[in-house]
């Protein structure tokens, strides 16, 4: 996440205030993770998930404003193809 953030193009498409919240929810859970070595996995993934739930939604919001440039590969059908959607594989239905 915080290399997504650094990139240019991420980058230039976040306000200041999203991007602050980023980096400082980052820096929180690295910080955690320094302190808690010896956690549990349930406890790693609960922090993940954390992470995740701040992040996640103004990455969404980013792509969801930015158009069709967004650098999301299109299909033939113009949305977005099964690999760029990051939700696993397009299961179509067969008789």
């Amino acid at each position: 996440m915080r290399n997504t953030i650094k990139d240019e193009k991420v980058s230039a498409k976040l306000s200041p205030a999203d991007k602050k919240k980023i980096e400082d929810a980052i820096d929180q859970a690295i910080s955690w993770l320094d302190g808690n070595q010896l956690a549990e996995a349930d406890e790693f993934d609960d922090k993940m998930k954390a992470l995740e739930g701040i992040c996640n939604p103004i990455i969404a919001k980013m792509y969801q404003g930015a158009g069709p440039d967004a650098g999301v590969p299109m299909d033939d059908d113009g949305g977005p193809s099964a690999g760029a959607s990051g939700a696993g594989p397009k299961i179509e239905e067969v008789d």
